[in-house]
């Protein structure tokens, strides 16, 4: 029986073929078009005056307070703002009343068929802190921190499914396969953590995010930059603790030989994703001593466990708020809460106004309320960028899917939502743009989804329209390739 190993002579045959490849010509020629690229991204991060230069802690040194790390709440389904940010006196006034024909001719919803009705707010406003900001009485535990809100009511989007709007929110296109908002980030300012990623993710209310993990995919980037997926009961990270019978020594003994060979064959191949599966290999060791400790909130005092309602060993939202306090203080640079449970469409007790609304206010309230005051008694909020939303947001009108409002529900609405930003640069107690009468349409001072992304990264320090990476012939960023989104200064500091 013939030996299926190639001869020495083949072998190298083989190698001087794959090299010769497009794929691998182009890299690795004399005048590769990666180090070209690298070049002109160089030149272009130094062109300008001094101002846009980098400082010694990787900020741009035009934006005096750069927020350093980024915490975003994100409410998968949206919940409607109508209830908790967006008081129309107008709408309350023409409850139940037939939708007026010019708002809602031509357009196209989710599910509303025919003529819908008008629904008032369902649950009443109350004014809270010196600012007076108007906000549902459903989340008094924020309410009481109005004057760190910076509360945008003029959102809006292009996309009315869930799953599209959740990828262009946070991959800057409505189609998979886009770098996500984290992955910009990590690329852009690296870790401040040796011993955690920097970016994570982590998921509560019993169901991923209709965009599944692309939403912390790191798309086009090198998958280093990727968000990890984190638990908050069981292992913090699967397959993070050793296997039966293997103990550090030998897990360091076997990382050693398999970055040896790794080495190797970057050697030969000179692809980059090579360097980076090292990278992976070694943070992973590293992670087993750091992330069990970061993630053990019995750590946490009893006093701070009862101020977010956290409950070690359990899964829940709250107990990811209090992680996320904590891996922001360990230097993780941005990280990712999706709550499941906030499409409020009003079919059934599971997604109506009356059971499932009042419960993921209550679920979500006093966590991010303590969240708050955890990050503000720390010195953390004013360089930690909080961020609070959904993916769009729902209509002044009542669903009423099979013709009954035998429970009371909202369909998606792409034309204008509400989102909240507290610290890391912005500005505090302030109500930016306005929606009409019926809280149909913004009507004042538009923010577009490009708009937010450009203005969070230029919080963080980081250009919008230079932060770039080549892939497929193009300057990939996370804002598109037009240069059509704004950076909104009114919101900064």
């Amino acid at each position: 029986m013939k030996s299926s190993r190639l001869s020495p002579e083949a072998e190298l045959n083989l190698v001087s073929a794959r090299l010769q490849t497009r794929r691998h010509f182009l890299a690795n020629c004399s005048v590769g078009l990666g180090a070209i690229s690298a070049g002109l991204l160089g030149a272009k991060c130094n062109e300008g005056s001094a101002s846009t230069t980098r400082d010694s802690t990787g900020f741009a040194s035009d934006y005096a307070k750069p927020a350093k790390h980024v915490i975003y709440l994100h409410m998968a389904g949206s919940p409607p703002q109508h209830e908790l940010f967006d008081f129309k006196p107008e709408l309350k006034k023409h409850h139940l009343e037939p939708c007026p024909d010019e708002l809602i001719e031509g357009k196209m919803f989710a599910f509303i068929k025919g003529k819908p009705k008008l629904l008032g707010p369902v649950y009443p406003f109350k004014e809270y802190g010196e600012s007076g900001m108007l906000l549902g009485e459903k989340i008094p535990h924020i309410g009481q921190h109005a004057d760190d809100l910076c509360l945008i009511r003029s959102m809006h989007t292009d996309q009315f499914n869930h799953a599209p709007a959740q990828l262009l929110l946070h991959t800057g296109s409505a189609q998979f396969g886009g770098s996500s908002f984290g992955s910009w980030a990590t690329y852009g300012l690296g870790s401040e953590s040796d011993n955690l990623p920097g970016f994570i993710v982590m998921v509560s209310g019993g169901n991923m995010p209709s965009g599944g993990k692309s939403l912390w995919g790191n798309g086009v980037l090198p998958s280093v930059f990727q968000g990890v997926q984190c638990r908050s009961e069981g292992d913090p990270i699967l397959y993070v603790s050793n296997p039966d019978g293997m103990g550090s020594d030998i897990r360091r003994a076997s990382l050693d030989a398999l970055n040896e060979l790794n080495r190797r064959e970057h050697e030969v191949f000179q692809d980059p994703e090579t360097l980076t599966r090292i990278e992976q290999y070694e943070l992973a060791f590293r992670m087993q001593t750091a992330v069990p400790e970061v993630m053990d909130i019995k750590r946490e005092s009893k006093q701070t466990l009862e101020l977010y309602g956290a409950e070690p060993g359990k899964a829940s939202f709250a107990n990811n708020c209090l992680l996320a306090r904590r891996l922001v203080e360990q230097g993780v640079r941005f990280v990712q809460l999706f709550d499941w449970g906030w499409d409020i469409h009003g079919t059934a007790k599971y997604d109506d106004m009356e059971t499932q609304f009042p419960m993921k206010c209550t679920q979500a309230d006093k966590p991010i309320a303590a969240l708050l005051t955890d990050l503000k008694q720390r010195g953390l909020l004013d360089d930690t960028l909080v961020v609070f939303g959904g993916e769009f947001g729902r209509t002044p009108m009542v669903e009423a899917r099979n013709g009954t409002m035998k429970f009371i529900g909202r369909d998606h609405h792409p034309d204008c939502f509400s989102v909240w930003v507290a610290g890391g640069g912005f500005k505090r107690g302030m109500e930016y743009g306005a929606t009409d009468e019926l809280g149909f349409k913004v009507a004042e001072n538009p923010v577009d989804v490009k708009d937010f992304q450009a203005t969070v990264l230029h919080a963080m320090g980081l250009d919008p329209y230079r932060l770039s990476f080549l892939s497929q012939g193009l300057n990939q960023r996370l804002i598109g390739p037009s240069n059509e989104a704004r950076i909104i200064h009114d919101l900064l500091i």
